[in-house]
């Protein structure tokens, strides 16, 4: 729910879900297709959280390490920038709900 109301949620959208084959209704193989980025959003917390990964993304520590780690793994630098935005607000969330300080540990190295 935070990754869609900073902006940082991916719209999908489907058209004819199911369809009838031999008088039986099953649903349909054709997958959604992705939209981008949700419109409806809190414009000031999206710029909050990408201004944020962008500085973070190039200066040293560890969330320049698990952008690189990213971008090693064949990830596109933009995309790489958007899942670091993501982390970021995902652990601001947790450090605001648990009341606990920040612990590298929240950025689990991505696997291959």
């Amino acid at each position: 729910m935070l990754w869609k109301y900073s902006g940082l949620g991916v719209v999908t959208q489907t058209s004819a879900d199911h369809r009838y084959v031999d008088g039986q209704l099953q649903r349909s193989k054709k997958p959604a297709f992705v939209r981008g980025l949700d419109p409806a959003h809190n414009h000031h917390r999206k710029y909050v959280f990408k201004s944020a990964a962008i500085q973070a993304s190039t200066t040293k520590g560890p969330f320049q390490d698990f952008y690189e780690a990213l971008v090693a793994m064949g990830m596109r630098p933009e995309m790489a920038r958007l899942t670091l935005a993501r982390k970021m607000a995902t652990i601001s969330w947790r450090v605001w709900r648990k009341g606990v300080a920040f612990d590298a540990q929240y950025l689990k190295p991505p696997t291959a």
